[in-house]
């Protein structure tokens, strides 16, 4: 009766429809209200990649075919639907840079305006202006529920500085400054929490307005420390008066403490928040060289006292794999990638995933790095960044070819869309292990708890005792997980279990309160 009762249960959560908001066709924004819930499931997109079509299959986009661009990405959003994304992160719009430049269509994070369209990203088999491809591509987006965060470029290309160049910090020497490794790039000079540059705020403050006048419903802002407390608190503010909705989320994390300059600012992320951002990319990218259950559950737990710091609400992603994080599949194989699913799922956080996550992308390119017969930057190679999607080239759609992890991925977006109230306010609470490698945590409703535990050994079974308050083996527990490899033994105050390699398990148990 039990089996019947899970089997019924999760062919009814991926059966749910996705609730249409937008119905009349007048979209209210309501982004910053759903990521402050940790309602959001976020991802994120190259327009360039995100439906091209490679018809000859060299994984390139050649001249006789079409790139990924504001139109034909209509035809993929039926499909986010159906995986139950309600967000997306829309990687840089704008015109990019062809100087001292990465890759063959130069990188998406060398922006050459901040107030304009990308040409590289508008159809030519319509007349309309690449605005007007924009808006319209937002506007399907809303049609079926979906918010849009567009990227906000934290440095400008060298383009730029020659034609702006009163936007850039300079050094000794009258030079531009080129921050880290990033010779595509120079830093932008934002002043300080003294004096802000006032060119540079103008600047930004027409990309505000440029966003949302294409509809947008927040920005992320690309490496954020860049630019000062002052800065940010000034664009935030004129951001609300004009669409109190519009989220702001930094990329920063507490795990990184050196200066990308000794010419810029170095902003923490307390000072972020108190500028105004509703939330930050956190450190969650270090799950990877976790081997405790102590280094994951202190995270959550230093994020939370973190939160309660500021009079408004904030929040974070689940920023386990991102654009700049190496394909998981790569790092751990497909079962790290899906207990990556399972704890943006679980933990109190907004999911987030990049494009190809759900398939198991390596993002292998064969033509990487390698001399190329035409550029439309003065990069004559094929520039990427092993392991990572592609954001410097015209290449193809990411995917993969695991479909298992697909299959959880829709399941567990179902499942979050379906107890999003429920783990909205749900209480978070570490679970005591018998086995170090083994990390365990509970979300406690009014009667009822969602109890998660994972192995982090991924070479290794693992014996070991979740520790469950109140709980008896009488309790009825459901399997979201369903394995017939082994079986959970309750017990008096707990689960006995032994867990495969990387496995994670996520029950839901009935009328369990802590």
């Amino acid at each position: 009766m039990i089996k019947k009762f899970i089997i019924f249960t999760i062919a009814f959560i991926i059966t749910l429809p996705v609730s249409a908001k937008n119905i009349s066709g007048n979209w209210h924004n309501d982004l910053r209200s759903l990521f402050l819930k940790n309602n959001a499931i976020i991802y994120t997109i190259n327009i360039r990649t995100f439906n091209a079509n490679d018809k000859n299959g060299n994984e390139l986009i050649d001249e006789n075919e079409e790139s990924g661009n504001f139109i034909n990405a209509i035809n993929e959003l039926d499909n986010l639907t159906k995986m139950g994304i309600n967000t997306l992160h829309i990687l840089p719009i704008t015109p990019v840079g062809k100087l001292k430049a990465f890759g063959t269509a130069g990188s998406l994070y060398s922006i050459a305006s901040l107030t304009d369209v990308n040409n590289q990203l508008v159809s030519k088999k319509i007349s309309a202006s690449g605005i007007s491809q924009a808006k319209r591509f937002i506007k399907e987006c809303h049609k079926r529920n979906i918010r849009v965060i567009i990227d906000l470029p934290s440095c400008g290309s060298y383009d730029l500085y020659l034609e702006h160049p009163e936007y850039y910090i300079k050094d000794e020497t009258g030079n531009p400054v080129i921050p880290l490794d990033w010779t595509d790039v120079r830093l932008f000079n934002s002043g300080d929490n003294k004096t802000i540059n006032e060119d540079l705020m103008a600047y930004h403050k027409k990309f505000i307005d440029f966003v949302i006048n294409l509809g947008a419903d927040g920005i992320r802002a690309d490496v954020a420390r860049l630019k000062s407390e002052k800065f940010w608190k000034e664009l935030i503010q004129y951001t609300r008066e004009k669409d109190s909705e519009f989220l702001f989320l930094a990329e920063a994390s507490n795990s990184w403490k050196e200066p990308i300059s000794k010419y810029s600012s170095n902003t923490s992320v307390d000072e972020l928040f108190n500028a105004g951002f509703d939330g930050y990319l956190g450190s969650y990218f270090n799950l990877k060289n976790m081997t405790t259950s102590k280094e994951l559950i202190s995270m959550v737990q230093e994020d939370l006292k973190l939160f309660k710091k500021y009079n408004e609400q904030k929040s974070v992603i689940g920023s386990f794999s991102t654009h700049d994080e190496v394909s998981p599949v790569l790092i751990k194989g497909p079962k790290f990638s899906k207990m990556i699913i399972w704890l943006n799922t679980t933990l109190p956080m907004n999911s987030y995933y990049i494009d190809g996550f759900p398939t198991g992308d390596k993002y292998d390119y064969i033509w990487a790095n390698k001399k190329a017969e035409n550029s439309q930057t003065d990069d004559e190679y094929y520039f990427t960044h092993k392991g990572q999607i592609d954001i410097f080239n015209f290449s193809r759609k990411p995917d993969g070819n695991d479909y298992t992890i697909y299959e959880e991925f829709v399941l567990a977006n179902k499942f979050k869309t379906y107890y999003a109230q429920d783990l909205s306010y749900a209480k978070f609470v570490p679970l005591k292990t018998s086995n170090p490698s083994v990390f365990g945590f509970a979300r406690i409703t009014n009667s009822n708890a969602i109890i998660v535990f994972g192995n982090l050994d991924f070479k290794n079974k693992q014996e070991v005792v979740v520790k469950v308050p109140k709980f008896n083996p009488k309790k009825k527990v459901l399997n979201l997980r369903v394995h017939k490899t082994f079986k959970n033994e309750y017990i008096k105050g707990g689960i006995k279990t032994t867990l495969p390699a990387g496995e994670i398990e996520v029950l839901s148990v009935k009328n369990l309160v802590f």
